[in-house]
């Protein structure tokens, strides 16, 4: 139930406060006072969409709250699973800051619009004179009935069910075409794994390959060179070796006489011994190397094959080759792989598809033991306001069993004619404005009666009535009053003289701005308001007179 309703700073509204009745509340005012701006700043908090900035000051935010007692109507486990703090009083809040952007918040916790629309539409329908649009819309046709039958748990369930195999059947048919995809390329990449495992690649191969290849291509030049070196060290007629061994004794049997150049001769000594291990070195060296013209083939065969390889996928080297083949071994192993996935999701969206086609038929079961009930009640209401031979015929017809749907696998049409002798029709043909708005007001009366919701908001639904008919639309919203708290915004006195507390709305002009704003009417101006929505500014002591008959006075 609303509560209070705080709006500062939005289009016409400075600051204004309303603390509402639990019972019928009503609005009235003349056009362009204001009421619809009172109803805009009231669906802000309901999360709708900041569309425009206006702002009554430029030089500061808008704040709108809204305070709820949701005591009572089983919303504990809901505030749970959304991470809020649960009160018995909840304050909504919305705030608009100059440059449009807006925050919404639930007992001071920041909820996105998603979270917040989720909650207020447990807490308040809204039914203004467009809303007859809706009676044509099958979604609005198949919540009244599942609204009759208390279905709410089992759409809950069907829904819930829906998603996942929705889910799962987006998953498989993906999974199936990335696998008909990888097998219409699995031929192709079994042959190139093929190719690169026969390779045996190694890494660093090549690197090693073109070093040996330098080697083997250019032996003799290599061989020639260490031999030489050998003679120049050990072997020839006048060598290193020789010479330094001469040298050394010189050096030691200076030593004799000469302690001093005892670092010298070891020094000399290291030398000497460093030369003749050198030498033997690249003497074992030179006799390694051989003009092996066989391995210079093998080398140049196997390096062509590396290169070819690596030009035919382009790649750098042998080690990105031996990366590719490790991919394309995963990917032709992951073929079976899928294929079981694909078995398993297949088994998945099977029963799923059981399982949502058996809480349809749930469905279907529950609207149909309705239909009757909702066409005598809709009549029987529709009676009392002044359509007595109106007739409302309700058609459920089956989907396809191939066809589901997130409302389930019923099809249903909304047929009604006001007039005696005529066969109902579709709501767009046969129904005027007025007759429109009756029926609605029936329908939202009917779920009324199975529905917990807290509170209702009628605005100006009553184009296209007045009279005695306007009196029997006004004790249907007294008798609503008494199950759910009532917004009514009115421009007819039959109805407002219903109210428990009546407020009205009125715009004030000052030296540079129009302001809108709202009072809540005692008895006395009660009197007034009516008679003036009965003959105008200026009422006289009949409409007065008229005006306190309605109130009961």
């Amino acid at each position: 139930m609303l509560n209070r309703l705080s709006i500062r700073n939005y289009a016409l509204i400075d600051s204004l406060d309303i603390h509402f009745d639990r019972g019928l509340n009503i609005l009235t005012g003349e056009t362009g006072a204001g009421k619809s701006i009172i109803m805009g700043g009231l669906s802000l908090i309901l999360g709708q969409r900041v569309e425009s900035r206006h702002f009554f000051s430029q030089r500061k935010k808008c704040i709108i709250e809204g305070y709820f007692d949701v005591s009572g109507y089983r919303l504990t486990d809901f505030f749970s699973e959304h991470d809020l703090d649960y009160e018995d009083e909840t304050i909504i809040r919305r705030e608009i800051s100059l440059d449009g952007k807006s925050r919404a918040f639930v007992n001071d916790t920041p909820v996105t619009l998603q979270l917040l629309k989720a909650l207020t539409e447990k807490l308040i329908d809204i039914h203004s004179q467009h809303a007859t649009l809706q009676l044509n819309t099958e979604s609005f046709q198949l919540t009244v009935l599942d609204s009759v039958a208390q279905n709410q748990p089992l759409r809950e369930q069907y829904a819930s069910v829906y998603r996942a195999h929705r889910s799962a059947a987006a998953e498989l048919a993906d999974l199936k075409d990335k696998a008909a995809k990888a097998n219409a390329e699995a031929d192709y990449h079994q042959f190139l794994y093929d190719e690169l495992d026969a390779a045996r690649l190694e890494a660093g191969e090549a690197v090693r390959l073109e070093s040996e290849q330098q080697q083997l291509e250019h032996a003799e030049e290599i061989k020639r060179s260490l031999l030489g070196m050998v003679d120049a060290l050990r072997e020839g007629e006048v060598n290193a070796v020789v010479l330094l061994r001469a040298a050394l004794q010189q050096l030691q049997q200076a030593e004799r006489h000469m302690p001093a150049l005892a670092p010298q001769t070891e020094r000399l000594q290291s030398s000497f011994i460093e030369v003749k291990d050198l030498a033997d070195e690249v003497d074992r060296i030179e006799q390694g190397v051989s003009l092996d013209e066989k391995r210079l083939m093998d080398v140049n065969e196997r390096l062509s094959q590396l290169y070819a390889l690596q030009q035919k996928h382009r790649l750098e080297d042998v080690d990105a080759l031996i990366a590719l083949r490790e991919e394309l071994g995963e990917q032709l192993a992951g073929l079976s792989a899928d294929e079981a996935a694909i078995e398993q999701l297949e088994a998945e969206v099977k029963r799923l598809r059981t399982d949502l086609l058996e809480l349809a038929s749930a469905l279907s079961e529950s609207r149909q033991s309705v239909v009757t009930m909702v066409e005598e009640e809709i009549s029987h209401i529709l009676g009392e306001v002044g359509m007595p031979h109106s007739r409302l015929d309700i058609g459920i017809s089956p989907s396809s069993e191939a066809e589901i749907r997130e409302s389930g696998q019923d099809r249903v049409d909304f047929r009604f004619t006001a007039n005696r002798g005529q066969e109902p029709q579709p709501l767009s043909k046969v129904a005027s404005g007025g007759e429109l708005s009756r029926l609605m007001l029936a329908i939202k009366s009917l779920i009324a009666k199975t529905s917990s919701l807290p509170t209702i908001i009628f605005d100006e639904i009553d184009t296209g009535i007045s009279g005695e008919i306007a009196l029997k639309v006004a004790d249907i919203m007294e008798h609503l009053a008494t199950r759910m708290q009532v917004l009514a915004i009115t421009h007819l006195p039959q109805i407002a003289a219903k109210g428990n507390a009546h407020f009205k709305v009125y715009k004030a002009e000052s030296a540079d701005k129009t302001a809108t704003h709202i009072i809540q009417l005692q008895p006395n101006d009660r009197i007034l308001e009516l008679a003036q929505m009965l003959s105008g500014t200026n009422p006289g002591e009949t409409a007065l007179q008229h005006a306190a008959e309605l109130l009961g006075r």
